[in-house]
Parts: structure tokens; sequence; C-alpha cells
């Protein structure tokens, strides 16, 4: 017999189901960001290219880090990327063995125009919250990446 968590006496159980289906939903909204941008992209590019975006120059050990993933997924992943012509790779100055990788013009553009359809998206489907709920909404979900974070590493 399957148990549905009730949120008020098993709030963790209430927490897995909500999240469980914000990820499963996030995914299919990536997947048709990615789409968006360019019709040869999966889901995963959405969040590598906003990254590089965020934090440019950065290696890619340091990407495979943020996401938790493998360095050959990343690589095999910048790869496609480049072929796209979406990101840069160039040799670090100060470590040769590494990479320093940034968006191209035309992935700044693509990326750009993701995000901000993406905005659009966010202000439309929450349009009739109060602003405050909104950015107690943005400061909660980034307290749980934060300490999940923290919690898969010492875990792991």
């Amino acid at each position: 017999m399957t148990h549905t968590p009730d949120p008020v006496t098993d709030p963790f159980g209430a927490l897995e189901r909500e999240i469980r289906v914000l990820i499963r939903r996030a995914q299919s909204s990536a997947a048709q960001t990615a789409r968006r941008m360019h019709p040869e992209l999966d889901a995963s590019a959405y969040p590598l290219l906003a990254h590089i975006h965020s934090n440019p120059g950065i290696r890619g050990s340091d990407l495979a880090t943020h996401f938790g993933v493998g360095r050959a997924t990343v690589s095999r992943q910048l790869s496609r990327l480049v072929e796209l012509g979406l990101v840069h790779r160039e040799v670090d100055p100060e470590d040769t063995r590494g990479q320093q990788i940034t968006l191209t013009q035309d992935g700044e553009a693509r990326f750009a125009k993701a995000r901000d359809r993406r905005v659009e998206m966010y202000q439309q489907a929450f349009g009739e919250w109060d602003e405050a709920d909104v950015a107690q909404l943005a400061t909660l979900l980034h307290r749980y990446s934060d300490d999940f974070v923290r919690w898969r590493d010492a875990n792991s």
C-alpha cells in the first residue's frame, strides 16, 4: 500500500513529492528552452550556458563540480556546445592543462533570449502572486540549493 505524505504530519515526505514534481516539470521546461535556443540542444544545455554566462572563463572541472556530474559528462556537453558555436574554449593562461570556457557572441544572444522568455513565462505564470511571495520562493529555493549541495558534498 502506498503512503501519501500528509504535509502537516510528514513535511519531509511532502517536500520529496513537491521537489519530484518540480524537477520533472523543470526538466520538461528546460528541454523546451534548449530546443528554442537551438534545435540540436538537450535539456542540460540551458543550465550549463546560464552558469557559463554568470561565470565567464570557468573551467570544465568547475562546471562538473557545480552540477555534481563527472568531468567526462561536462566535456561531452561542452564539445557539443562548441560544435554548435555557442561556447568557446581557450587554454587557461594560469594552468595550460585546463581550459577557460566562455559563451560566443551567438551563445550570449541565444542565452539572453531564452532567459528573457523564461522570466516572462514566470511573470505570466505567477503574475497574480504578491511580489514578496515570489521573492520568498526564490530565497527559499536558493537556500534549498545551497543546503542540498553542502549536504551532498559532505556525504559523497
